[in-house]
């Protein structure tokens, strides 16, 4: 279903209960289908109210052992598990409601929310989906040999590398690799959660995993433990006894790994989780080594800071047909040659406009400007720019030929390189506030090639100059 251009949500509700990893808390997760761009979003039922708290990288408050998220003062704890799932099965919107505050642990993989979510089936819904198509590389360094990386891919699918080493003689250094999300159900989907045994007495006083236990989570022993060291830490949790036997180095689970590099698998799980908070289907390969969820939180907030930047930008393709030709452009902008410098409108919605200026030498300015090194003057580029905003403003008026725009204020004007013949000039134009009295206030940049080659801020107004033509 990822292959699909249009948004999923689920056929039907499903409801899963257990106990908390961290907080040992009994709760129930009803999870519904959701209307288009929600994406998704947590309901704290059991708070008055019913607050909201929406699944994105802002809202993370705590990454110790699991991703915590927080809007106002309601929380909900551990909840990569199921977001990994919703988002490895295609689903895009999706509410969870719970009555308490953390996303039972199950057995500690994400397979149990797999499976309820094939049993709901999911249906299409009458929205793009979003996606995020890595141009370029993106990458983080963290504390302890944590580097995580995304790169390009010629294919849109998400891939994924994980390296983890925790200089253990039980596991030593694993690798596990995902070259799709249609393998995170069989390969990814039933690794659970693991710790050391030599961590869970430290855990515990952190006023962590009160709901952990073998059967939702690996724990390892990295080395023989005496009964008594085993009843101390029994104690620690609060408990009279460990299940399980902890005299070899070893898993002290009744059962054995699901996969040799189980641990590493649900390291890959956790990512997928952590990094559905950017809300985009991602397209690329990420790389990560000894990664944990503070890096894939840090990551995540990488990636979503690289999202914005590039949905920010116009559509630059030019081979494609134009919602404005010249001879419509010269019907509602006063301009002439030599000052008319809009060649073709590409966009325009009602809070943007994207128009492009084709340079060529013929250009009259480039006999002074300047000979034997023609230059395109910052002046015109911010005049061309005026004149697609002033396209803008004057498709607000039903009779837009007996109008016209005049400059009162230009602000922020800045030149980044120059523009040369055989240059496509794209100019992409937002409104900064809403249109008052027939001001029009709109922050405009100047692209060439995807490069930003000058931008400004202008004022301007719309003024009836001219009576209808009888």
């Amino acid at each position: 279903m990822i292959s699909s251009n249009q948004q999923h949500t689920l056929g039907a509700s499903f409801e899963l209960q257990g106990i908390g990893l961290h907080t040992g808390v009994t709760s129930t997760l009803l999870v519904e289908p959701a209307e288009a761009n929600i994406g998704y979003m947590f309901v704290r039922t059991d708070l008055e109210g019913a607050p909201e708290i929406p699944a994105l990288v802002a809202n993370v408050h705590e990454t110790r052992r699991g991703t915590t998220l927080q809007a106002g003062e309601a929380q909900i704890y551990t909840t990569e598990h199921v977001l990994a799932a919703l988002y490895a099965s295609g689903v895009d919107n999706a509410r969870l409601c719970i009555d308490g505050p953390e996303v039972p642990i199950l057995d500690g993989s994400a397979q149990p929310f797999m499976e309820a979510i094939a049993g709901a089936g999911t249906v299409s819904q009458d929205a793009d989906r979003k996606f995020f198509k890595v141009r370029r590389n993106l990458s983080l360094k963290g504390e302890d040999g944590v580097e995580m990386m995304v790169v390009p891919l010629e294919e849109d699918e998400f891939k994924a590398t994980v390296m983890v080493d925790y200089n253990s003689p039980i596991l030593g250094t694993q690798h596990a690799r995902m070259e799709s999300l249609a393998e995170f159900n069989e390969h990814i989907a039933p690794c659970r959660t693991f710790v050391f045994l030599k961590e869970v007495a430290a855990l515990a006083e952190q006023g962590l995993i009160k709901g952990g236990d073998i059967d939702n989570a690996v724990v390892l022993a990295e080395r023989a433990y005496s009964d008594e060291e085993v009843s101390s830490i029994a104690k620690a949790l609060g408990r009279e006894a460990l299940a399980g036997t902890a005299d070899k180095p070893g898993v002290l689970n009744l059962s054995d790994l699901r996969f040799p590099n189980e641990p590493a698998r649900h390291k890959l799980l956790d990512i997928v989780g952590d990094l559905a908070l950017t809300g985009r289907f991602i397209q690329g390969h990420v790389l990560a080594a000894r990664p944990g969820h503070a890096a894939n939180v840090e990551f995540a907030k990488v990636l979503a800071k690289a999202i914005k930047a590039q949905e920010d930008l116009p559509d630059f393709r030019l081979d494609r047909p134009s919602l404005m030709d010249i001879n419509e452009i010269s019907a509602m902008l006063p301009h002439r040659y030599p000052f008319l410098l809009v060649d073709r409108i590409m966009d325009m919605d009602d809070r943007s406009i994207t128009g492009v200026k084709n340079v060529t030498m013929n250009e009259p300015f480039f006999q002074g400007h300047f000979p034997n090194n023609p230059v395109m003057p910052g002046v015109l580029q911010v005049e061309a720019m005026a004149q697609v905003g002033g396209i803008f403003a004057l498709s607000t008026v039903e009779d837009p030929e007996n109008y016209s725009t005049y400059f009162m204020k230009i602000d922020g004007v800045k030149f980044k390189q120059k523009v040369l013949p055989g240059d496509s000039v794209v100019f992409h134009l937002t409104l900064m506030s809403p249109i008052r009295r027939g001001l029009v206030n709109m922050k405009g940049r100047a692209y060439v090639r995807g490069a930003l080659v000058s931008e400004a801020e202008m004022l301007a107004q719309v003024v009836r100059d001219r009576a209808p033509q009888d």
